[in-house]
């Protein structure tokens, strides 16, 4: 019996590959983050000159985002209602940290707004959201390791409520160039159940 609400594609951005359903659309070789997703990002023949303008955690959300959704065929001259339900362990923290040592040196103390405004994990939302105009519900959780259950509860809620047409969600977590990005999008389209082992078995391929 097909499951009321399914998973329609997934991806993931660790250990320097960047995969799709899992089949693999970039891996390198590059220790460094910076480097690693420049690479990744340029192998997309993307031309979206902001995003060398946030900072990694958002740069992680959105690649990992344009892995789906640019296969998604949505209109974007048009609202896409569509929701995001994000988690991670490290919040904004790298981000935070760059902030706090932008203050802290009074010889030197210069805040700048282009850190500052990605001091909050959320905003990483934001970059997917103007890229593909999706104006629906929205949310960042913070917990200590990959939650299934809350994605699933969340999800589900979502769409049988009727507040959106499919969900993005998952996971997407930077701290120090240690980085995790696993994301799925669910709706009551066909694919592979939306259960709370289903998402374990992609998280963990």
């Amino acid at each position: 019996m097909e499951s009321a609400v399914n998973i329609c594609s997934y991806a993931s951005i660790r250990d320097g590959k960047v995969t799709l359903k899992g089949d693999t659309l970039f891996e390198g070789r590059q220790s460094d983050f910076a480097e690693f997703i420049k690479a990744a990002y340029k192998s997309f023949g993307l031309k979206y000159p902001k995003f060398f303008k946030m900072d990694n955690l958002s740069k992680l959300a959105f690649l990992t985002a344009e892995a789906i959704l640019k296969n998604e065929q949505l209109n974007l001259d048009a609202e896409n209602n569509i929701a995001i339900v994000l988690s991670n362990r490290a919040s904004s923290l790298d981000t935070d940290r760059a902030h706090q040592t932008s203050i802290q040196n009074k010889e030197k103390y210069y805040p700048s707004p282009a850190v500052f405004v990605y001091t909050l994990p959320n905003i990483c939302i934001g970059e997917i959201s103007i890229k593909y105009k999706l104006y629906s519900e929205n949310s960042f959780f913070i917990f200590d390791r990959f939650n299934a259950d809350h994605l699933l509860t969340s999800a589900n809620s979502l769409l049988e409520s009727g507040k959106a047409d499919q969900v993005l969600c998952g996971w997407v977590d930077y701290d120090t160039d240690d980085y995790e990005a696993f994301l799925y999008l669910v709706s009551k389209n066909s694919g592979l159940p939306h259960t709370r082992e289903q998402i374990l078995t992609l998280y963990n391929t």
